[in-house]
This record gives structure tokens, sequence and C-alpha cells, in this order.
């Protein structure tokens, strides 16, 4: 393990690297949209809750899951992105806390989980799309919808951050409106549909695997700090728009499920993809094929935020002298880091056709470990640089500081109980995450006798004033 010291090398104020030569920053809402398609995108891909769980536990995890893990994370986002906004977000509040060595495992935690993270969305992407056509399931087709997705979203990364944000906000705009239509019709058929005829339902998701699923949709609020150097004022922004955010997110979630449950429809009937089941029973086809193109909206919109986000990494690290230099190349135009947004869409491809409730347990074991090294690095900084300038502080101290991530890191025992039934390629998903968590150690070795003997070069060296 590295000693903090190299730590020093990370500035306090944002980076002036050469990642930060960007001719467009973003404001309030759009950074709100971004953050929504990072963590949400939307009521989408919230149904195998309600199946699992039924609709008074659902609606109570819904409701309770941002209080005990999404608002924790949210206030410590809030805190250490105002104090420290730099390119690559909590791989640098880790590395400057605890040294190289933690901020290496940080991101190699955060990058390895966005494989299995990132071949959600294309697969909900599908799944949606199957319910209009539904011959785009068989086969290697749906395989071939989802790389293309990726490839999609990748070209509009390369075409710069301002491209990505403004389709965020519209994207939002337009997935809103269906499941308001949902909200207002849903009344008028109150205990109508408890023997509605639906399309036979495969998914075996559990309590445990629901509120695994929950955990899941609200998870990512971190992603939105690696881009700080492409916010304005950074400081005063990220704390309102982690708050704004959650209360969002929570109200998309509950409000839809709530409108349903009024209608008598089954739990049973619930899994990915029914809301278009359920938008056809309120409204007929029309609505039906609004919430399909909604899911894919929503599947589309997630993945192309979440590209900015996990872009920036490979980028900051190659700043750092810890990946190849190459990662630093720049478009002229727009300024994107599109050697590391290809880099990291070659890999999320290959993870595409894993099963979902598979590479939700893997995700979120993997996610839970980054995210545990992030709540300590918020602790360690508040011992180590107690004078560094928070523009929004956690309250309560460094009681609160250390308090706050109880709930969140109680949560993630579930994902360990589950992660030793579920099985990936021969082995438990916790065996299997297991091995990639230690393999972080034996990379960040690699890493650094490739820097000691002069084939990674730090580049940005920067000193804190």
């Amino acid at each position: 393990m590295s000693t903090p010291n190299t730590a020093s090398q990370v500035p306090t104020n944002p980076t002036t690297s050469s990642s930060t030569k960007k001719s467009a920053h973003l404001t309030l809402w759009p950074l709100v949209a971004a953050t929504f398609f990072m963590v949400s995108g939307g009521t989408y891909g919230i149904e195998d809750i309600v199946h699992g769980a039924g609709y008074g536990r659902a609606i109570l995890f819904l409701l309770l899951t941002p209080v005990f893990w999404s608002l924790p994370t949210a206030f410590m986002l809030g805190e250490l992105a105002s104090a420290l906004p730099n390119e690559g977000g909590y791989y640098s509040w880790v590395r400057r806390a605890m040294g190289d060595f933690w901020g290496f495992q940080e991101a190699w935690l955060s990058l390895v989980a966005s494989k299995f993270d990132m071949a959600i969305y294309p697969t909900l992407f599908v799944a949606y799309m199957a319910r209009l056509f539904p011959s785009v399931a068989t086969g290697y087709r749906g395989i071939a919808v989802a790389v293309a997705i990726v490839v999609i979203c990748a070209g509009l990364n390369i075409a710069g951050v301002k491209a990505v944000s403004d389709t965020s906000f519209w994207l939002l705009l337009a997935l809103s409106a269906p499941f308001a239509v949902i909200m207002v019709l849903a009344p008028f058929h109150a205990h109508s549909l408890a023997n509605a005829a639906t399309t036979p339902v495969t998914s075996n998701v559990d309590l445990i695997g629901g509120l695994l699923i929950c955990m899941w949709n609200y998870m990512g609020w971190d992603n939105a700090s690696t881009i700080a150097t492409e916010v304005d004022r950074p400081q005063r922004t990220y704390p309102r728009a982690m708050l704004l955010s959650v209360l969002i997110i929570a109200l998309s979630y509950i409000l839809p499920v709530a409108a349903v449950w009024m209608t008598g429809l089954s739990s049973a009937a619930w899994e990915t993809g029914s809301w278009a089941d359920i938008a056809g029973l309120l409204g007929g086809p029309v609505l039906r094929t609004t919430l399909v193109i909604g899911g894919m909206v929503s599947a589309f919109g997630m993945f192309n935020a979440l590209v900015m986000s996990y872009s920036r990494l490979p980028l900051a690290m190659a700043e750092d002298g810890m990946l190849p230099k190459v990662l630093t190349r720049l478009h002229p135009k727009t300024g994107a880091p599109w050697v590391s947004i290809l880099a990291c869409a070659t890999g999320w491809a290959l993870c595409v056709g894993i099963g979902l409730d598979r590479l939700v347990t893997i995700d979120i074991l993997l996610y839970g470990a980054s995210l545990a090294l992030e709540f300590v690095a918020l602790v360690v900084l508040r011992v180590r640089e107690p004078n560094l300038t928070r523009p929004f502080r956690v309250p309560g101290g460094l009681v609160g500081a250390v308090a706050v991530g109880v709930g969140p890191v109680l949560l993630l025992g579930f994902s360990v109980f589950r992660s030793e039934t579920e099985r990936i390629w021969g082995m438990s998903s916790f065996a299997f995450g297991t091995i990639l968590i230690a393999a972080g150690g034996l990379l960040y070795l690699l890493v650094a006798g490739l820097r000691a003997r002069g084939f990674l070069v730090r580049q940005n060296t920067e000193v804190a004033p």
C-alpha cells in the first residue's frame, strides 16, 4: 500500500490539465438531467421489484432506499465534489485521502463494475424493443442491437459533453410523459384489472432480489462527480443538483407504482418490460407503444450519460501515470477523451448478453466496494485536512461523516448474501467478484513497476497550493 504523500499532487482547486479545455459547461438543470440518467433513467427497470416484493413492500423499498442509500451518498458527494471538483471525481478523492494504491483500487473497482453495469442498459433496450418486435429477442439479433447502442452512444460522447447533457434533458421530458398519463388514467380503472390477462411472466425475482434491484435503481450518484471540471460553478451546483435528483427520481418511481396498485393488477404480472402491457390495459395500443418507445429511450439515455462519466476515469488515471498516455488524447473540436471512450466501449460491448439478474448482482457487489472507499475517504479527509474549504458539508461534524456511511454499508450486506447464490461463468458471483477485487492489487504492482521503469509517465504534475 502506498503512503499518502503522493496525494499532495492532487490539486485542491479544479484541475487545469488538458482534460479541462472544454468549450461548454453544465449548469444546474442539465446536470440534474445527466444525473437522472446516470442513476435512474426513469420508472423503467423497477418492474421486478413489484414482482419480488409486492406493491406495499415495493413502495416501502422505493421510499426507504433513498433515505438509507441515496441521500447519504448524495451528501458525501455534495461535500467531496464541492471541495475537490477534479476530473476523475471519486478516484481523485480517494487518491488524495489515502494515496495512489487506494486511488487505483477505487478506479479499478469502478471500471470493472462498469463492464457489468453498462451491459444492463442495452439489455433493457432490447427487452422493451422486443415488446414491439418479438423477433428482436431471437438468435443474435438482440446482441447485435445492443452492440449498436454501444456504438451510437460512444459516437455521441465523442461529440462532446454538451451534446450528451442536451440529449439527456430532452430524453428526460420525453420519457416522463407516458407515466404522467398512466397516473391520470389509473384512478378511472380502480380495482378493474384484478383479473386482467397479461403476457406470461418468466421472472423469478424474490424479495431479496427485489431489494437488490431497488438498490441498483438508486445507485450511481458518484458517477456525476467524474465530470466536475465540466460543470459550471461546481461548488454550488453539485449539492443542489444531487438533492433535486434524489427527489425527482424517488417520485418518478413511487407515484406510477402507487397508481397501478389502485387498479388491482396482480403483482405477479410484473417483470422487466411489463410497463408496456400495463399501459396497453389502461390506455390502449397507442399508450402501450409510447411506453415501449419510452423504455428504449430510458435505456439509451442511461447508457449515453454513463459513457460520459466512466470514460473520464481512464483519462484521469492516464494523467496520473497509472494508464498509458494515449488515453489522455482529446478530440480537437469537442475536447472529449475519444480514445478513453472507445476503449471503454469495447469492454462494455464484450459483456452484452449476460443475464440481467446476474449483471445486477455482480454490479452492486463491485460498486459497493468502491462506494465504501469513498465514504472512508470522506472521513479521512475530515481528519487529515480539517481546513479544506468545503462549500457544502455533511452535518454533524466527524461523527456525522462516519454515520452517513452506515446505512449504505449495511445495505451492501444484502448484495454479499445474494452473490453467494447467483452463478456467473461457473462460479458464485461472490467468488467471481472477489477475484476481480483482488486483481486490482496485483495490477497496481504491475503499474508501479511500469512507472518505476518509465513506461508510464505522470502528466498531471500540479500540486496543491
